[in-house]
């Protein structure tokens, strides 16, 4: 191999190069050559801040294992850039729809942050495990909180209903474990999992609790989140109050009796049938069965 690089390859390559030297000078003679200018990219790591809270609990930053955990998910998600952003821009469209629930439901505001975190503000995200919406429950959640599933309505994709749902388990959580920061750690891995670790290690401290890598970050990437939504400048995110996503008008419009078909339905409302399901994700089928037990009420945009 290396008599044959020595024969053949490396004076293919030489020539090679020579050529493309040649075909440059000859371009810059006859006047078109274009000249492109690279400047130099820095990379830089990102300041954390002295202290840090989540939900009105001090984060333990002079622990080394906790600064150094926090700096990772800062880092990761103030260099990726095109997720960031997104999130940047569709805050404004979401946020003032969950704040009000979490508030009516004595929440601290910072678990807005774990909507971001479980479902990157999608409300038709899904999860390999079949975690849905918004605020990724699962079936069993939800049907356990209240909420219709079934082949033609699935309320976990209903951002008000599931928000409700996920405030009720989040104060139930609270009453089990008494801090906020456990409260998300358990919403991740579930109240039992981590009791289990709780029980098991004798530790009730989330930050010196060995648990699964996901739930280990979770709380950090949630923390993460919120310092660089709450100041996205400071992370070097300049996005323009134009460039973000403003909540779209809607009224509510009951739903009396059972529709055969949503694309003649959402014709008469004036929409298409890809705009009215993307209003009401909720509705799983082409068609609703009323049993007149439950109301139902669909947001039409003001378009």
């Amino acid at each position: 191999m290396t008599k044959i690089w020595r024969r053949f390859i490396a004076p293919f390559l030489v020539v090679m190069n020579i050529a493309v030297v040649v075909v440059i000078l000859v371009s810059a003679q006859s006047g078109k050559t274009e000249i492109v200018v690279e400047k130099d990219v820095m990379f830089e790591p990102v300041e954390l801040p002295e202290t840090v809270s989540f939900a009105g609990e001090k984060m333990p930053l002079e622990r080394f294992y906790v600064k150094e955990a926090l700096d990772r998910e800062l880092l990761s998600n103030a260099y990726f850039h095109s997720q960031t952003i997104r999130y940047i821009k569709l805050v404004p469209r979401y946020f003032p729809i969950i704040e009000p629930i979490l508030k009516e439901h004595g929440i601290p505001d910072d678990f807005k942050y774990l909507a971001v975190a479980e479902s990157g503000l999608d409300p038709r995200a899904i999860s390999p495990a079949r975690a849905a919406g918004f605020w990724q429950l699962m079936e069993g959640t939800g049907k356990d909180y209240g909420l219709e599933i079934n082949s033609e309505v699935d309320e976990r994709y209903h951002i008000e209903k599931a928000t409700h749902v996920a405030c009720e388990y989040i104060k139930k959580a609270y009453e089990k474990f008494g801090s906020w920061t456990m409260v998300a750690a358990a919403y991740n891995r579930g109240m039992n999992g981590v009791n289990r670790q709780v029980e098991r290690q004798k530790e009730d401290d989330y930050y010196d609790l060995l648990i699964t890598t996901e739930t280990a970050r979770y709380v950090y990437r949630i923390v993460a989140l919120k310092l660089i939504l709450e100041n996205p400048e400071k992370y070097k995110f300049y996005i323009s109050e134009e460039d973000k996503y403003p909540i779209i008008p809607t009224k509510k419009v009951e739903i009396k009796g059972s529709v055969a078909n949503f694309a003649d339905y959402a014709q008469k409302q004036g929409l298409s049938y890809k705009v009215f399901k993307d209003f009401n994700p909720w509705l799983r089928e082409n068609e609703l069965t009323y049993s007149g037990r439950k109301r139902y009420w669909v947001e039409i945009p003001e378009l």
